[in-house]
């Protein structure tokens, strides 16, 4: 049997298995910076609200002004946002705040529910401002999904990345959730399924030289294995062609081979035990039933999840300094 069970090719958003819900990468070429956050081009011919096309390559989504996603509600899940390029400004309903990216990583469990808005301030007014990140929606368990909403931040400076020699080459892999030769990544938030080793979750950025090669460790045979080809020349999993572009499912417990071509390739690798468990979603929310996801929507017209405690529905933090973060109890680090 072979250990590539399945491939697809990438889309808009990416296909994820349990325990996973949605996967996006962004890779916005912005041009320079207005002065204001917003880029310095003209915004004609672009859907307001709901910019999606990559005119010149590049989206403004549903910001205004200033590109990314403003105010917008989440239960039932968290969110994963891996910054490689570029900068995220973070509001809340709770109050929190932050600005990180080249390298970083924001944890946030929506837990019961949360407000927060997401933007790309474009702070370079002198040449291109780059964005690239991947978003990542991991689901909770029923018992987990009314926690109180978390964030964590995960600085670059704190994620291991392990170099792999193999064949003569090495590969370098960013180990962002889970351990790889005794290297662990930063600990997600507590409710987090990822907090228990048992449920094997691995979030990794793979990057593997012209002509090298990286073999997968041996995990447990019920675990779902994904990954994602989305930079370089094509790969082979073992005997099996993985074109740029494209994803596969792989066994878990089946020595897997990522092999590159004469192009360096670059990979995402999502990993888990499945929850097994309903999915039933409507938008933003992720529950285990319809009659749970009427009461989201209740809720949240309610008391929209602590209200909205910012000027705008899309703030940029325009007396940043660096990347920070001010977390729900009011502690502030800075980096």
């Amino acid at each position: 049997m072979s250990a590539v069970l399945q491939t697809f090719p990438l889309g808009f958003p990416w296909q994820t298995f349990d325990p996973f819900l949605f996967c996006v990468f962004h890779n916005d070429r912005f041009p320079k910076g207005n002065g204001h956050f917003g880029p310095d081009a003209s915004l004609a011919g672009r859907v307001k609200g709901q910019d999606f096309a990559w005119k010149d390559g590049w989206n403004m989504y549903h910001g205004d002004k200033v590109p990314g996603f403003p105010g917008h509600p989440h239960r039932g899940f968290e969110t994963i946002t891996v910054v490689n390029e570029g900068l995220v400004d973070h509001a809340d309903s709770l109050g929190a705040a932050g600005r990180y990216g080249g390298g970083d990583t924001q944890w946030m469990t929506a837990g019961k529910g949360i407000q927060h808005s997401e933007m790309f301030p474009l702070l370079n007014t002198e040449r291109g401002n780059p964005l690239e990140l991947f978003q990542i929606w991991l689901n909770l368990p029923s018992n987990n999904k009314m926690v109180p909403p978390h964030f964590t931040m995960l600085w670059q400076e704190d994620i291991p990345i392990v170099e792999v020699q193999e064949e003569g080459s090495t590969s370098a892999i960013k180990v962002i959730a889970g351990e790889l030769n005794g290297h662990k990544a930063p600990a997600p938030p507590p409710a987090s399924w990822a907090n228990n080793p048992d449920n094997h979750v691995a979030v990794w950025h793979i990057k593997i030289p012209a002509g090298g090669q990286f073999s997968l460790p041996i995990c447990n045979e019920t675990v779902n294995r994904v990954l994602y080809l989305f930079e370089g020349g094509n790969a082979h999993l073992n005997d099996t062609l993985l074109k740029l572009n494209h994803g596969a499912r792989v066994s878990a417990s089946t020595k897997v081979t990522v092999a590159a071509s004469e192009t360096p390739v670059q990979l995402l690798l999502l990993q888990g035990r499945p929850i097994n468990e309903p999915v039933v979603q409507h938008g933003p929310f992720v529950m285990n039933s319809a009659e749970q996801i009427h009461q989201a929507f209740a809720d949240y017209r309610q008391d929209q999840f602590g209200g909205w405690p910012w000027p705008s529905s899309e703030p940029v933090h325009t007396e940043a300094k660096g990347r920070f973060a001010r977390y729900i109890d009011g502690t502030t680090e800075e980096k």
